[in-house]
């Protein structure tokens, strides 16, 4: 009879749980960007009282013994709310947790900050949440009340107010030339010259390997041992198919003009950077690919994703996706010894997405960049970083859970510039570390009809940066 009254209670207890919540949004499930969950969770409780409001806020309450360690200061549980960040939204969550009534945060939070540093970070993935206390105590001992807020409605990207209207079709213009590789000449690849298909690492550098104008179509993915180089020479489109991957491949673009690489993702690529220029290569567009390695092997075991160095000049990267590494982008390999780089380094890097990267999104010296409309989320080092009389000029640009958004003065290194840095949107992040006046400096091209809102940067670069 005893057990026969506990079941009664629990399909009661689960059926008042399931009306509680029928109304909230079921969100598409997604493959998590962060880490992945791989021991059982135990579900969450909501607050008994909860209710949504006129304001669609819903308040729920954490069960302490139903917590499970998920490794360091971090501290896991399943909750009853299914619209958490996910790979297409991955800022959507407007979860707030609070830690015996005050909140704590950030939200948003790398996992393995989370594990790591610790200091109420947290995460709420899909309909996990992870989290750390305050002081890095133990939740499930510390006697301290958990609870926490979801606004129940549909936000892309951090609950910032929405736009009033959707940004115009017309205005999203996710192809097309723009920037520094379009100046004093342009860029135009292998146009007019033969096509040809490529799925072998012989057959991709016989292609690339003389200055004869040629299209060339990487399909499947083509294997290289980590550290195997690929020379590009003049006058080359490179292009992936649907779909197309180059893994453990590096591109020496060094001394040549007129190349562009677009669609393909570039993974595991060790000592040197996915794309290498330098020696004075100049009018290189990098479009829509996507470079990630991982975050388990150190600093110094994985090349970068791009570097630009030695004189390199007249430069686009536009829509592309760096993510999951801890150094991205570098400008300039050095400060003594390359004063030669002065005058030089023009780059545009624009609509690009940076995710759950340690630092150099990118790091500049001596060069004039100019970045605009480039989203970079959770962050765990800086994202911006200038040196020897570098500038970065910024327009809406969108940083999110970045811990150093922009920094003028690393070690002991001779301090850069930057320019427009009030037309960014800085949220839940730390405070620039700026020691130089601010420059006037804009690029001498026209970009003002190509630039969007600042506010509507997460979700047209959610969107559109990638492979097509």
């Amino acid at each position: 009879m005893q057990g026969k009254t506990k079941f009664i209670a629990k399909v009661v207890s689960t059926t008042l749980l399931f009306v509680a919540f029928l109304g909230l949004t079921n969100c598409q499930k997604e493959e998590a960007i962060l880490t992945s969950f791989e021991t059982p969770i135990i579900k969450g409780e909501i607050d008994k009282s909860a209710s949504t409001t006129s304001t669609n806020v819903i308040k729920g309450s954490l069960v302490n013994s139903n917590l499970r360690s998920d490794g360091g200061y971090a501290y896991k549980i399943t909750i009853p709310i299914e619209d958490g960040d996910s790979q297409v939204n991955p800022n959507q969550s407007t979860l707030k947790l609070f830690e015996n009534g005050k909140e704590i945060g950030g939200a948003h939070a790398v996992h393995n900050d989370i594990r790591n540093i610790g200091r109420g970070r947290f995460s709420h993935w899909g309909k996990t949440l992870i989290f750390s206390a305050s002081d890095n105590t133990n939740p499930m001992k510390n006697g301290r009340t958990y609870t926490y807020t979801v606004t129940n409605n549909s936000i892309v990207a951090p609950p910032l107010p929405a736009p009033s209207t959707k940004p115009s079709e017309s205005l999203v213009n996710t192809s097309g030339l723009m920037g520094y590789a379009m100046v004093n000449g342009t860029t135009t690849g292998g146009k007019g010259g033969t096509e040809v298909t490529v799925n072998t690492l012989a057959a991709l550098k016989s292609a690339l390997s003389d200055n004869t104008p040629r299209i060339v179509y990487i399909t499947g993915t083509i294997k290289g041992a980590g550290d195997d180089f690929v020379y590009v020479r003049s006058n080359k489109s490179i292009i992936g198919k649907s779909g197309a991957v180059l893994q453990g491949i590096n591109f020496f673009v060094f001394d040549v003009s007129n190349i562009i690489i677009q669609n393909i993702k570039f993974r595991n690529y060790v000592n040197h950077a996915a794309i290498q220029i330098k020696d004075k290569a100049h009018h290189i567009w990098v479009d829509h690919c996507d470079f990630t390695t991982s975050k388990d092997r150190g600093w110094d075991y994985w090349g970068k994703d791009i570097s630009i160095t030695r004189e390199a000049d007249y430069i686009t990267v536009s829509w592309n996706r760096f993510h999951d590494t801890h150094l991205s982008v570098l400008i300039s390999g050095g400060i003594k010894g390359h004063e030669s780089d002065a005058g030089k380094l023009r780059v545009t890097m624009h609509h690009n997405f940076w995710y759950n990267v340690s630092e150099r999104e990118p790091s500049v010296n001596y060069g004039r960049v100019h970045m605009f409309n480039n989203y970079h989320l959770n962050n765990s080092g800086y994202s911006l970083g200038v040196r020897a009389g570098a500038i970065i000029r910024t327009d809406n640009e969108y940083f999110s859970n970045v811990k150093t958004p922009l920094i003028s003065k690393i070690n002991q290194d001779p301090a850069g510039y930057f320019s427009g840095i009030s037309t960014n949107i800085y949220y839940n992040s730390g405070a620039n570390i700026i020691t130089t006046a601010e420059s006037k400096w804009v690029p001498e091209y026209e970009y003002k009809s190509y630039l969007h809102a600042a506010k509507d940067v997460p979700t047209i670069v959610t969107n559109g940066a990638g492979p097509k």
